[in-house]
């Protein structure tokens, strides 16, 4: 976490026969396999009013110049779980996990690795009270766990004691076991935190440090690397502070790969202010948040320009708090997930790791991604995942593609991406409406795509409310139904998407018939994440 920013202050709930599929019991654990049967039709289950207010979405092919790519959904582990052996897909299911996000960015580093982490290659003994200590048969794992997975990896390289040959010696083995999988090392986290006691293991520098000291340390650390492996690829700072960027950037360290920057949505601890960045839930799916994630990333993103550099924001998440398991836990966090994921790839982040780590789901870390089921100091070895992996995993097919201009209109708290791939014969249009589904159940929605294309199939993560915990579920990907809701200007005919041939819908009997008026009428349910593939015939 950004230690500067964060010290501010019974029965498996699902319903089949309507086609959504829970992940978490009733007691905020989570099934350990997909339920079954699949439904082979998509069909919200929640929908019962659309009370909301009316909302117009138009998708276009024009392109915007960015992109969204595996990198861009990721995942952050702390240093020390480079030793758990349950990285190895043989002992395991993390990354079957894993793997429903495509082929996710991961990273190694955290508050552990300058306080709790040791590294050796010769079976030395800590040497100065560090808890894990790392050797090359970790990293020996991990390079199993990011072949079956696809992945590439970034690791730290702790700082916490200057060492620069023991630093060394760790890159080399990284880069030697990892191969073309491993594109970053970063040198130290959050260094600009190395004086603050509010962190386990507390200070691991005096009052007197500062940037100027840490870039002497971190040109010592990268020199050493590179007379080992002159390709090793350095990022950094691994900050949120745009002052460090700049010092990282106009270093002397040689192969500097990316700007590396650190950010957590809701980071003002004490603060119960609505709207704010407090870490309540509300405040994740505030329009607010937007404003926040931009100005804030904006900053990484312009040091990043200057250097001639791509941004990666290595480290991120809802929340660095602690305590606030019932935040992280809320539907509002797979909304947030998914639209935070896909606004920030719209500024420039070209990669993306959210903080997690594997520990329980019970008292253990909030925010995390996948969780263990264990009890508090136990452990399994079958991972489950939270509602923010779930916002993460609807936004797979969005992977390879560009985005494109799309807009909305009313609607209330909703947003819309959209990328372009294969050639441009489809589109995938992710919806966030987080317009609370407790309050108007949902919203008709009026797609509007460009001419030749026709929704192919829709999926969905939802909840009953933004703030329900442990009890989003999930709509699989299939093909729209002949009919579909819709309550909207003109409803009450059998046309096209329930919409009426009064309000100029087509009368064909399908959505996806493409010879149709290239508009999808339905009632989108609030509180929900729906990803709609558009092919072009």
């Amino acid at each position: 976490m950004d230690i500067r920013r964060s010290i501010q202050g019974g029965a498996l709930a699902l319903a089949l026969v309507l086609s959504g599929c829970s992940w978490f019991d009733s007691d905020g654990s989570s099934p350990s396999a997909d339920p079954s049967p699949t439904p082979t039709e998509f069909e919200q289950s929640n929908v019962d009013v659309a009370s909301g207010s009316t909302a117009d979405v138009t998708v276009t092919a024009d392109k915007t110049g960015t992109g969204f790519t595996a990198d861009n959904i990721g995942v952050s582990f702390e240093a020390t779980d480079l030793a758990d052996p349950r990285l190895d897909p043989a002992k395991s299911n993390l990354d079957e996990q894993l793997k429903a996000l495509g082929s996710p960015a991961l990273r190694f580093a955290g508050n552990a690795l300058d306080r709790r982490t040791f590294w050796t290659s010769k079976g030395e003994k800590p040497k100065h009270g560090e808890k894990v200590t790392i050797t090359p048969g970790d990293l020996e794992r991990l390079k199993k766990l990011v072949d079956a997975t696809g992945s590439t990896v970034t690791i730290g390289i702790p700082l916490g004691t200057f060492d620069p040959e023991r630093g060394a010696d760790m890159a080399a083995h990284a880069i030697d076991i990892l191969g073309d999988s491993l594109v970053g090392l970063g040198i130290g986290n959050e260094p600009n935190g190395y004086t603050v006691d509010d962190v386990p293991g507390g200070a691991v520098r005096g009052e007197g440090w500062n940037k100027d000291k840490y870039i002497k340390q971190l040109e010592a650390y990268a020199k050493a690397i590179h007379a080992k492996r002159p390709e090793a690829p350095i990022i950094g700072p691994d900050v949120y502070d745009g002052a460090w960027m700049t010092a990282f950037a106009d270093s002397d360290v040689k192969n500097k790969t990316a700007i590396a920057q650190h950010w957590y949505q809701l980071y003002e601890c004490d603060s119960t202010q609505v709207p704010g960045r407090g870490p309540q839930a509300a405040n994740l799916i505030d329009p607010l948040a937007k404003e926040a994630a931009k100005k804030n990333l904006g900053i990484g993103k312009d040091k990043a320009d200057a250097a001639g550099l791509p941004l990666w924001l290595e480290e991120t998440g809802p929340t660095s708090c602690p305590g606030t398991n019932d935040t992280s836990l809320t539907n509002a966090s797979a909304l947030w997930a998914a639209d935070y994921t896909m606004y920030a790839a719209t500024l420039g982040v070209e990669r993306m790791a959210m903080h997690s780590m594997l520990g329980a789901c019970n008292g253990g870390a909030p925010m995390s991604l996948v969780c263990d089921p264990a009890d508090h100091g136990g452990r399994s070895n079958s991972f489950q995942v939270r509602p923010n992996m779930l916002g993460l995993r609807l936004l797979v097919p969005s992977v390879g593609g560009q985005f494109t201009k799309t807009t909305v209109e009313g609607g209330g708290n909703m947003s819309a991406y959209t990328v372009v791939k294969n050639d441009g014969r489809t589109l995938v249009t992710t919806v966030i409406n987080a317009n609370d589904a407790a309050s108007v159940g949902g919203n008709p929605v009026t797609l509007s795509m460009p001419s030749g294309f026709a929704v192919d199939s829709a999926s969905q993560v939802y909840g009953e409310s933004n703030d329900v915990k442990s009890a989003t579920q999930v709509v699989p990907a299939n093909p729209l139904p002949d009919s579909v809701p819709f309550s909207g200007d003109g409803a009450g005919g059998s046309s096209s998407g329930g919409a009426s041939s009064t309000a100029g819908a087509s009368s064909s009997t399908s959505p996806s018939d493409r010879t149709g008026d290239g508009k999808l009428r339905i009632d989108l349910a609030g509180s929900s994440v729906t990803v709609f593939v558009m092919s072009k015939g």
